[in-house]
């Protein structure tokens, strides 16, 4: 599939050319001939005889970004000067920081702020550890953890590769949520080192996000978290993809006029976040679900449920998918799956269905082909015969993020002090989401929010509070002898 002129792989060159002739239009022209787009041309200094000029292109892809570079070097008169990748200049440094919510700026300040005064919080805390909730930053602090084993599109680049997404990922819980995130990465990828580390560390956060962890490792890391801390340990890559796929099933059923209960649902994938949509998808009403794999459809009868090439863990996962999925006994190919279908949903790999595949399902048809960069199906072929195609792609309609989930749902959880996360929780988070897209506005094209709808983090958040209170998972009252109230 060709890929447009995207920000992703935006540039600003540095370039001087002659004050009169054609340099300029010949600018332009290069770029677009060559398939990129420019999106601003700034002059940055005049004289008589020189300008000097900023342009900034859009291209598709690293190569194509060189390519036209080059087609600008071969101007003649023009003299190219400094090429400045756009998105790397946004990660200099970093692109997060640490910042103090008072100023110090005399010796009272020192004193409150830290030594002595600090002392009598302290052993307030140390007489009542609860107090840790509301005299520090645990209140509002969600640790971003990885191993940098299972990066989005990338793979297994390890931790200090995988910073730059964790640093990402924090700067969205800030921005949606108002939520104090810490990037975590860790130097290691066995599963009880990294158990250890996160409990160990556990007491300076309200909440645990795990991210980009490798399947199956994640399922257990996740739930021996779970079992031994009393903070909520949620993994986005399984349920924050859940959660979003739901919200936009409920309002693609909506728009096609069918019912969760009775529609059949072919998935493509069987790794963490697979799993974890299957599992959503059955706790919402789900009862036709099929699942395929690398190897074909996901049966009772296949040899590696058993073990044979795959890991122990991955065995019993894909036991557990045959033990409640395909009830109609379906084998053979995704393609065979789909045949007939009401729903497809993708998260595998590019290209692994064609036009005729989508054209088989059932009248009113929805596919979501959420593999990135490249989707399962050209959603352009999907849009012919389908009556509902989302991506996980920004440039196409119904784009199927992550970040429409989580800052909600952990603001959620931190603001009702809750000591777990629940799928009911998730339940809850799921039909707040899809409520956002209001009856007069839902259409074949929008049924899901943008991650810029100011409606989304606020109504997500009230939802999963509400239920975590209903499930009596929230911390008890403080009862410190410091100073009551969030005033203190």
């Amino acid at each position: 599939m060709a890929t447009a002129p995207s920000v992703s792989y935006s540039m600003t060159v540095r370039l001087e050319v002659p004050a009169s002739g054609t340099a300029v239009s010949q600018l332009t022209t290069a770029v677009e001939s060559s398939g990129g787009s420019v999106t601003g041309l700034d002059v940055t200094a005049s004289g008589h005889e020189k300008l000097r000029i900023d342009v900034t292109i859009a291209a598709s892809s690293t190569a194509h970004a060189d390519e036209i570079v080059g087609k600008l070097r071969t101007i003649e008169g023009v003299v190219l000067g400094k090429v400045s990748d756009r998105t790397f200049l946004m990660h200099l440094g970093g692109k997060i920081e640490m910042a103090s919510k008072h100023p110090i700026r005399n010796r009272d300040d020192l004193s409150m702020v830290y030594t002595p005064g600090v002392a009598r919080v302290c052993m307030a805390i140390a007489e009542n550890p609860e107090d840790a909730r509301r005299l520090t930053i645990k209140r509002n602090s969600v640790a971003v953890v990885t191993d940098g084993s299972a990066v989005l599109g990338l793979g297994n680049i390890g931790p200090k590769a995988a910073l730059p997404v964790m640093e990402g990922k924090a700067a969205l819980f800030k921005r949606f949520a108002g939520i104090d995130a810490w990037p975590i990465c860790l130097d290691t990828q066995d599963s009880d080192e990294i158990v250890a580390i996160v409990k160990a560390i556990a007491p300076g956060f309200a909440g645990i996000n795990l991210e980009d962890i490798s399947a199956p490792r994640c399922f257990e890391i996740e739930a021996r978290l779970r079992e031994a801390l009393d903070v909520p340990v949620f993994h986005d890559d399984q349920h924050g993809t859940a959660i979003v796929v739901l919200a936009a099933l409920t309002n693609a059923l909506r728009v096609v006029g069918k019912n969760v209960g009775d529609v059949r649902v072919v998935m493509s994938g069987a790794g963490a976040a697979g799993t974890a949509i299957l599992k959503l998808l059955l706790a919402a009403g789900v009862k036709h679900a099929v699942v395929a794999d690398i190897h074909g459809v996901v049966h009772a009868g296949r040899d590696d449920l058993n073990g044979g090439a795959e890991s122990g863990e991955q065995a019993a996962a894909l036991r557990w998918i045959a033990d409640n999925t395909n009830p109609e006994g379906i084998t053979g190919t995704l393609g065979d799956a789909v045949r007939g279908a009401d729903v497809f949903i993708g998260v595998s790999a590019p290209n692994v269905l064609g036009a005729d595949d989508v054209a088989a399902m059932a009248d009113g048809a929805i596919v979501f082909a959420l593999a990135n960069p490249d989707p399962e199906v050209d959603p352009a072929i999907a849009r012919q015969t389908a009556a509902v195609v989302a991506t996980g792609r920004s440039d196409f309609p119904n784009q199927i993020n992550n970040v429409l989930v989580f800052p909600g749902v952990f603001r959620g959880l931190l603001d009702a002090q809750s000591r777990t996360v629940n799928t009911e929780m998730m339940l809850a988070a799921a039909t707040a989401l899809a409520d956002v897209v209001r009856e007069d506005e839902l259409n074949p094209n929008y049924i899901i929010p943008s991650v810029f709808n100011d409606k989304v983090a606020g109504a997500v958040a009230g939802a999963v509070s509400s239920a975590a209170k209903a499930a009596g998972v929230t911390a008890t009252a403080s009862s410190s002898a410091a100073t009551g109230g969030d005033a203190a």
